[in-house]
């Protein structure tokens, strides 16, 4: 009895952890230049995978075409977003005399830009610019 009773509590625990990290939080691994200066090639990053509202400017982890990333949300549900073809420009509920598209953001749905904008792979070039809310995968712990 006393032998079972010593690995109970260390099996308790290891369980408690695994529980956590796939429930409630998450670590990850950032390997571009796309968030830097804010977060460095190579950094690990710790989120929370429980998040409630989403504001702009907020840090996340989401999926996107089978890859996981980190970036900045850049406009929320209803701002309209103004981009430059040209330069690759953006601004948010800011009209500008160079902007090529506008486009309103959706209900459930988030424009997403790389904090390194001159070297980041985000919603000013994929084909579906905005992260559904269902992709997001936590909330990166500043």
């Amino acid at each position: 009895m006393q032998r079972k009773k010593k690995w109970l509590v260390p099996l308790l625990c290891g369980l408690a952890v695994v529980l956590l990290f796939r429930l409630v939080f998450f670590i990850g691994y950032v390997p571009s230049v796309s968030m830097e200066p804010t977060i460095q090639k190579g950094s690990y990053i710790f989120g929370w995978r429980i998040h409630g509202e989403l504001r702009q400017g907020d840090i996340i982890i989401f999926r996107h075409e089978g890859c996981v990333l980190v970036k900045r949300i850049a406009a929320v549900p209803g701002d309209v977003v103004y981009l430059c073809d040209a330069d690759h420009s953006v601004t948010v509920n800011e009209k500008t005399e160079t902007a090529t598209r506008t486009l309103t953001v959706p209900d459930g749905c988030y424009f997403m830009l790389g904090d390194n904008v001159s070297d980041s792979w985000d919603s000013r070039y994929w084909e579906e610019v905005w992260i559904v809310r269902s992709d997001i995968v936590g909330k990166v712990i500043d």
